[in-house]
């Protein structure tokens, strides 16, 4: 298993609980998506169950190698003593369906067979759960009574983008590792691991999409993000003042075989008029304001609403061009 890049503070934290003897039952994996929170769990959880079946040979700190024999059950998703909770797919017979919008309760409750039984290769057993925001309200508190009385020598390792809406007593029942963006070289350090076929040039422009989150930038990998975000920087410079530009982009996303490149336009515009807000000062702010509200909720509306592409293109590079300097958002549009 690849090693996780970048949190060295978590990876020292937990490694030196799991040295020491002390591992807390309960883990809350928390940060932004995208980050390798769910990389470092998967990590974590290789590590306990290698430790009780064989600690001889270990290096220090949370890597396994890949000739254990725990390894190898891991990646082959077959260890006994290992549970993983996700979302499932929608349709298990048509997986363009996607995913379900939640982690069941049933998906919980299936785990009490699991801890009740005795482990089978080891002292530890380990259940993931990535991420647990997604755990429907009634799959929190069927959680919760496993959280308030683990059978001995089980770990949780739940993963949390927005730790802050989940329920407290769950909260309270968990030692918190801290999980920040990376750096851009963590980034790219990230992508090159797991893209190693992409140009350095893509990289590049992957890592300024990302925005310090290593799963947004591989999101956008084979998009061409480095040309939409040119596209988008172009209109705003300017203003776009015959709508060459935009009308050209329209035109361009608006097919069906673009519409993961339209959905990366939907969430990089609405970005980039964020970012000028950060940046903007005195008059301007009002109107720049504006534009980021109207983005955002354009965005959102686009795709739930099945809003026309390339009418919404349209709009959305109108905002962009109320950006150029001496242009106003009401000329625009």
């Amino acid at each position: 298993m690849a090693p996780v890049i970048g949190h060295q503070a978590a990876q020292q934290a937990f490694a030196a609980a799991l040295a020491g003897g002390h591992l807390h039952h309960a883990w809350l994996l928390a940060g932004p998506q995208g980050v390798g929170k769910g990389s470092f769990a998967r990590l974590a959880a290789l590590r306990i169950l290698a430790e009780g079946q064989r600690a001889q040979g270990l290096p220090p700190g949370l890597d396994v190698p890949g000739d254990h024999p725990a390894a190898a059950l891991f990646a082959a998703g077959s260890h006994p003593d290992l549970r993983v909770l996700t979302r499932l797919p929608r349709d298990a017979d048509k997986p363009e369906a996607g995913l379900a919008r939640s982690i069941k309760v049933d998906q919980v409750r299936a785990l009490q067979p699991f801890l009740s039984m005795a482990t089978s290769l080891g002292p530890r057993r380990v259940i993931v759960i990535d991420a647990i925001d997604d755990l429907e309200r009634e799959g929190a508190n069927a959680l919760l009574k496993s959280l308030e009385e683990p059978p001995g020598g089980t770990v949780f390792l739940l993963v949390s983008h927005m730790p802050g809406r989940l329920l407290p007593t769950i909260r309270s029942r968990c030692s918190t590792l801290r999980f920040a963006s990376l750096s851009d070289q963590e980034v790219a350090a990230v992508v090159r691991q797991c893209a190693p076929e992409l140009p350095e040039t893509e990289i590049a422009a992957l890592v300024r999409a990302g925005e310090g989150s290593p799963g947004r930038a591989l999101g956008f990998a084979g998009l061409e993000i480095g040309k939409l975000d040119a596209a988008i920087e172009a209109i705003a410079a300017d203003g776009d003042p015959d709508n060459a530009r935009r009308a050209a982009l329209g035109k361009t996303l608006a097919p069906k075989a673009a519409q993961a490149r339209y959905e990366a336009f939907l969430e990089r515009a609405p970005a980039y008029i964020a970012a000028q807000a950060k940046r903007t000062t005195g008059p301007a702010l009002p109107a720049v304001l504006t534009a980021q509200t109207k983005a955002r909720d354009l965005a959102g509306a686009a795709l739930g609403l099945s809003l026309d592409p390339q009418a919404t293109v349209w709009e959305m590079s109108g905002l962009l061009a109320g950006l150029a300097p001496g242009v106003t958002a009401r000329a625009r549009l």
